[in-house]
């Protein structure tokens, strides 16, 4: 079981982890954080999802999503492809299920 570690509001993720969500290569991955062609957005869980975070890493052209429960285990992940589309604003938005900034 992967876990992620975090303490308050820092998280480290196995670059190879997020790679693999985008599609790309961790070489790629690095290089797109360092220019801001991928972002980032985290997130803490309230309500049914208190204990729960979710962390969200946007490409040109891909959303990854990591959901982690208070140990940094990961819960879930999924990805939102849109192939050779930009990725609409609609899928940069947070929020969701019970998930606070």
């Amino acid at each position: 079981m992967t876990t992620i570690a975090f303490t308050d509001s820092t998280f480290e993720v196995d670059a190879d982890i997020v790679a693999d969500g985008l599609g790309i290569t961790v070489s790629l991955l690095q290089d797109q954080m360092r220019s801001g062609k991928i972002t980032t957005l985290s997130e803490r869980g309230v309500d049914n999802d208190a204990g729960r975070h979710r962390l969200t890493f946007f490409s040109e052209h891909r959303r990854f999503r990591l959901v982690i429960d208070e140990r940094g285990t990961i819960v879930q992940r999924s990805t939102l492809d849109f192939g050779d589309a930009p990725l609409p604003a609609s899928a940069r938005k947070p929020g969701g299920y019970g998930v606070h900034s």
